[in-house]
């Protein structure tokens, strides 16, 4: 048993260990952070975007100096169907403050820097080294075991990502079940600086972030995303895992279809792939949440369910982030009474409520039960794309009047399915 013991030790070190490092080192606590990847960022796989408020308000003017890629100024939403796309298209020009900003990133630069600045404010960090155990002593957390030491601290913040087998040898977190879950694939592609500004429609460092819905994910709850970096392109698919079984194409092929759909080969034509990865993401919002708080450990970020896909916007880093910080205050709270106890660490719970994690995550609850409506994947894009067909094509027939052409469409899908799915849809957001 090592004879130091940390005010905290941090098991991951993606954003939400990160944050919660640099939060509690800046304050004096002695901390270890603990990386089962050779470097911080080095197994993630994020498409990806990072709306900056949350760490805005940690580190203000990050933008300044962090390894961003893009601002985003265009926001693209595409029906897709096998052969036709149809796009809601929204370019921002106007003047923004800093929280309301968003950037594209590659976490594996992104998640190197954050620890970097933890770092310097006192944190210790180790890498390559997986965490084997939690240990505990009379009920309550003292440490973890890791690479056969064994490391005792007042308290463990699990960070330990979308797989929490941690926080599941502690009985906190229930054995996550398929419809919780989706698979994603992402590929990053090199492409000139000037071949994506060409490309996507952008001036200088402007960036976009396009999500697609419909045959990415082979008409399955989904869908397909692209990510503008400085001289790359960020291009994936997601599924839910539960459909997985019942589909007749495999996630690769799902992806390698996606990327020569008429409308995303030219994106990429030229192209040089780069990386290739895969991974798991949680899906299920509030219904997944686990038990956040117990005696000598606290569970955030990704490993707490802390992740909103409302399909017109996916979000997990400021969530992460947010949490991070939370569980570092937390544990500063406990530190000044000595008490890590589940009492004593139970303002992070309460910081949560406050905040507007379990605020956005309580107003969305309703979501993911109606994202699993597969006319939403499926019978919705083919109408939009077949509408916008009918309206747009001039052959010499008689011209029909619009509402005509409108009521044909909607008739396939279904008048009643209509009512009920819009219903739903805005109850639900």
């Amino acid at each position: 048993m090592s004879e130091e013991s940390f005010d905290a030790i941090i098991v991951g070190a993606g954003l939400a260990g990160s944050v919660a490092a640099y939060v509690l080192a800046k304050e004096g606590a002695d901390v270890l952070v603990i990386e089962r990847g050779n470097y911080a960022g080095s197994k993630n796989m994020t498409g990806g975007r990072l709306y900056s408020h949350s760490l805005e308000r940690i580190i203000p003017g990050f933008a300044k100096e962090a390894p961003i890629e893009r601002k985003v100024t265009k926001e693209k939403v595409t029906f897709l169907t096998d052969d036709t796309g149809v796009t809601l298209d929204y370019h921002n020009g106007r003047e923004q403050t800093a929280i309301e900003e968003s950037y594209t990133l590659l976490r594996g630069d992104f998640d190197q820097w954050l620890m970097g600045k933890a770092e310097e404010v006192g944190a210790q960090f180790i890498s390559g080294i997986r965490v084997d155990e939690i240990l505990v002593q009379d009920g309550k957390v003292i440490g973890v075991k890791a690479d056969g030491d064994e490391l005792t601290a007042k308290s463990v913040i699990l960070a330990e990502g979308v797989n929490p087998v941690l926080g599941e040898q502690l009985g906190m977190v229930k054995r996550v079940k398929s419809d919780a879950m989706a698979v994603g694939a992402k590929e990053l592609i090199e492409l000139p600086e000037q071949v994506i500004r060409d490309r996507f429609n952008l001036n200088d460092d402007e960036g976009c972030a396009w999500l697609f819905a419909g045959s990415p994910a082979n008409g399955l709850m989904g869908g397909g995303f692209i990510y503008t970096n400085k001289s790359s392109v960020s291009l994936g698919i997601v599924c839910g895992l539960h459909d997985i079984g019942s589909s007749n194409k495999t996630v690769p092929q799902m992806l390698e279809d996606f990327k020569n759909h008429t409308m995303i080969k030219p994106l990429i034509e030229g192209g040089k792939l780069i990386e290739y990865s895969g991974h798991v993401v949680p899906e299920a919002g509030i219904h997944m949440v686990p038990k956040l708080v117990d005696d000598g450990v606290l569970i955030t970020g990704d490993a707490a369910g802390f992740c909103l896909n409302i399909g017109y916007t996916v979000r997990g880093m400021d969530l992460a982030i947010a949490s991070g910080e939370a569980a570092a205050k937390a544990v500063l709270a406990a530190r000044e009474k000595n008490d890590f106890s589940a009492q004593g660490l139970s303002s992070y719970q309460t910081l949560l409520e406050d905040s507007f994690i379990m605020k956005d995550l309580n107003l969305y609850k309703e979501l993911p039960k109606f994202m699993e409506n597969p006319r939403i994947f499926n019978q919705y894009p083919k109408m939009v794309a077949d509408i916008m067909q009918s309206m747009f094509t001039v052959d010499g027939s008689p011209s029909q009047p619009i509402r005509k052409t409108l009521m044909k469409h909607c008739k396939e899908v279904g008048y009643m399915n209509l009512i009920k799915d819009g219903f739903k849809g805005v109850t639900s957001i």
